[in-house]
């Protein structure tokens, strides 16, 4: 496919802008100062390191938005794509959840009040982990102590752990 430079513009904040006219199948006049960078979806799973099927499922969920096709069929992502998906797998590994995740997309697009609003779901996310935290160490303390009670040998009737299993749930 060649290109062919159609007309070179000056905009209102002095850039150059190119219009190009890409010849050959599925023929479309472009900006050349446009992102041209185009990934298939392997590629962009590679630079993201999330599989081709996280990013399908991002897709159907409204996460990342719907790639343009080749004239082939084949999807083709720009460097947008990639970031994004970098941005949803950092928020994951921070413990958002997709919902979570979609207002934290919706709200980096909110030039006036996504901060504000970025760090209020940041702190109710730490809330969240700290109940969390508390609940486990709760858990694991309960856990030590059985284990603590337990000899490690005799009949499993009278392993305590065994029993605290075992036992009747009782009513508030």
């Amino acid at each position: 496919m060649t290109a062919v430079n159609l007309l070179v513009l000056r905009s209102e904040d002095g850039r150059h802008v190119v219009l190009t006219l890409d010849q050959g199948p599925g023929t479309r006049l472009r900006n050349m100062t446009e992102s041209t960078t185009s990934f298939s979806i392997g590629a962009v799973a590679k630079r993201a390191s999330v599989a081709i099927d996280t990013i399908r499922f991002y897709e159907r969920e409204g996460l990342l938005p719907e790639p343009k096709r080749r004239a082939s069929g084949y999807r083709h992502y720009d460097d947008a794509a990639v970031r994004q998906l970098r941005f949803i797998r950092r928020a994951k590994a921070l413990g958002f959840t997709l919902q979570e995740i979609r207002e934290l997309l919706a709200l980096s697009r909110d030039r006036q009040h996504g901060v504000k609003a970025v760090k209020r779901r940041a702190l109710e996310r730490l809330q969240t982990i700290d109940a969390r935290i508390a609940e486990l160490q709760r858990v694991r303390d309960g856990l030590a102590e059985l284990v603590a009670a337990c000899p490690g040998r005799g009949a499993p009737q009278h392993c305590p752990i065994l029993r605290a299993l075992g036992e009747d749930e009782v009513s508030p």
